[in-house]
């Protein structure tokens, strides 16, 4: 090795000693008769000292040629610091040198690489290699290597099989758009990139690999969010001779097991709320349960009052904000901006404070008595100092209002606090929602999700009641897992196809090889993937996925680092037989 120790080891014990560090100059401070460079590696920071009368003065010329991120190797001798330095594991000592070598010159980096940079997004993606090299990113990829080695270590303690499947398979109409790749030995036909390993799980399940799992790439070719990636890594796992509970349980224990190794958390018993409860109560399949604000319906209280905003919807509901009574009229114009905007959708807002007094005032008094507020007042558990915020419309569509209402709410009082983790299990989802676009009836989860056993009875003639067999993990109102049993019956299967508007020939052709092996003797089984990008997100407290991947792609999922996606030549065009029409020059 080209270096003894490296720049984040060496401590107060190391006095005396010679050393040999290489890494990168963060700084170079000169102050005349004394210089100091601080050099880092992946481990840390180690100051060198120069100091005119001790150092040679050829070391002290050669120290002031340094720049940033000029990449060095130097030999010193480890000293006790006078003015230490407790912010860094290494601010005890520092390095009296004795040898410097320039292994590699750098230019002026295009951005600061500190822990607090200069560069914006833009910049620093385009730069990516130097982004990395900053303390709060390569904690980011740390912490994710943490969790993956952790997420290895649970699962090969339960008797976990990691296989790896394929990556080029079959294009399948459901779910998000596929990225296909076309076939220079098949003209006119192509592969597809994987959404999920879902199949091959399943078939491993056949194969009588009774536990798989799998850290695997998956690929989806959607418009992108914070949260989202054209391609991404799941923690994908499946289960055989087991119902819901042993699955809840297997994975119960698995989150635990990393909030207790990453986090020194320990969570307890998960609580479950079916989806029915959570769109009743939040207007959100994953609720974020940090904090209670739970809605409370009003048409009973509200309607036939002369207020036509109330006794036209289909539902009005609301929330208590505990405590916020002090709003102005200005933060409530605000909040009433805030859910017309054309994202959220509500047409209005109507308010009312809880005074010290235990009076109620709302903005619609002219249509209430004092005696109908106060029956508001009792509805909501409004104490003096509350503030009642209220929506009415579309049931769908102003619960899902109030959800983002709540949401906002939440962060403006301070109750989304991201040192606080409140998971839990949200269960018995729908099997199938209807589309009024096609016409027909998808799969909530996805076409192999089982129907819950006592709600089969049902296909024939109440689809849209059947409750599927399916969970999702959410924790703080982020999904970060989602599973459900799988039909193992190739009848039951067949169904559920049929179900879904597809013809006997276009199942046979999608689906023919997993309902064949269906016949062969498959077991009941049943699975799970969690979002590995997000669980990592919300471990480290950030926002967006990008901040825990190495190389991300920006919104537009451009790699703008190498330029990807980018056109590619004639030749290997018509070696892949494809033909080129109407596309816009970049």
């Amino acid at each position: 090795m080209l270096r003894s120790h490296t720049c984040g080891e060496l401590r107060l014990d190391n006095v005396g000693e010679e050393v040999i560090l290489t890494g990168w100059v963060q700084r170079l401070r000169d102050k005349g008769g004394m210089l100091w460079v601080d050099m880092r590696d992946r481990y840390g920071i180690t100051q060198l000292t120069y100091e005119e009368g001790i150092t040679p003065q050829n070391l002290i010329d050669q120290a002031r040629t340094l720049g940033r991120e000029y990449v060095i190797r130097v030999v010193g001798k480890v000293v006790e610091r006078y003015s230490k330095n407790d912010k860094i594991p290494t601010g005890a000592i520092e390095i009296v040198v004795h040898k410097l070598e320039v292994l590699n010159p750098a230019k002026l980096p295009p951005f600061l690489i500190e822990d607090e940079t200069d560069g914006g997004d833009d910049l620093r993606m385009k730069y990516r290699y130097l982004d990395l090299r900053r303390t709060p990113v390569r904690r980011n990829l740390e912490l994710r290597h943490r969790m993956m080695r952790e997420t290895r270590n649970y699962l090969d303690q339960h008797y976990f099989i990691e296989v790896e499947t394929p990556v080029l398979i079959k294009s399948t109409p459901e779910g998000a758009r596929d990225f296909v790749v076309p076939s220079r030995m098949n003209p006119g036909e192509f592969y597809a990139l994987p959404q999920s390993p879902q199949t091959f799980k399943q078939l491993l399940m056949v194969s009588g690999f009774d536990r798989y799992y799998q850290i695997v790439k998956c690929f989806r070719d959607e418009d992108l969010r914070a949260d989202r990636q054209p391609e991404f890594t799941q923690i994908d796992c499946e289960m055989s001779f087991v119902k819901q509970e042993d699955v809840l349980n297997m994975f119960e224990g698995f989150i635990s097991y990393l909030f207790e190794k990453e986090k020194g958390i320990k969570l307890g018993k998960l609580p479950r709320m079916t989806y029915a409860d959570a769109m009743k109560y939040y207007g959100s399949d994953k609720p974020d349960t940090r904090f209670d604000m739970r809605f409370v319906e009003l048409n009973h209280l509200v309607k036939n009052k002369g207020f036509k905003v109330f006794d036209d919807a289909e539902l009005v509901v609301g929330i208590n904000a505990k405590g916020a009574a002090y709003y102005t009229r200005k933060q409530l114009d605000e909040l009433t901006d805030f859910v017309k905007r054309p994202q959220i959708g509500a047409t209005g807002l109507v308010y009312a404070r809880v005074n010290e007094d235990g009076s109620i005032k709302s903005s619609v008094d002219k249509f209430y008595s004092p005696d109908d507020l106060q029956h508001w007042g009792s509805a909501f558990h409004a104490e003096r100092g509350d503030l009642i915020l209220i929506l009415a419309g579309n049931k769908d569509k102003t619960r899902k209002a109030l959800n983002e209402l709540r949401l906002e709410m939440g962060e403006r009082l301070g109750l989304r606090d991201k040192n606080v983790y409140s998971p839990l299990w949200v269960v018995d989802f729908p099997l199938l929602e209807w589309d009024e676009d096609s016409n027909r009836w998808h799969a909530m989860h996805h076409p192999f999700t089982s129907p819950k056993p006592e709600d089969i009875e049902l296909i024939d003639d109440r689809p849209g009641d059947i409750r599927a067999n399916a969970y999702d993990m959410v924790i703080n109102g982020v999904e970060v897992g989602g599973g459900s049993i799988r039909i193992h019956d190739r009848r039951l299967q067949e169904q559920m196809f049929t179900l879904l508007g597809f013809s006997h020939a276009e199942a046979e052709a999608q689906f023919g090889f997993l309902m064949n092996a269906f016949e062969y003797g498959a077991p009941p089984h049943g699975g799970i993937a969690f979002g590995f990008d997000r669980l990592c997100t919300l471990f480290g407290g950030s926002e967006s996925i990008r901040d825990y991947i190495a190389f991300p792609k920006n919104n537009s999922g451009r790699d703008v680092m190498i330029d990807a996606p980018s056109p590619i030549s004639d030749t290997q065009l018509n070696e892949l037989h494809i033909r080129m029409k109407n596309i816009p020059h970049q």
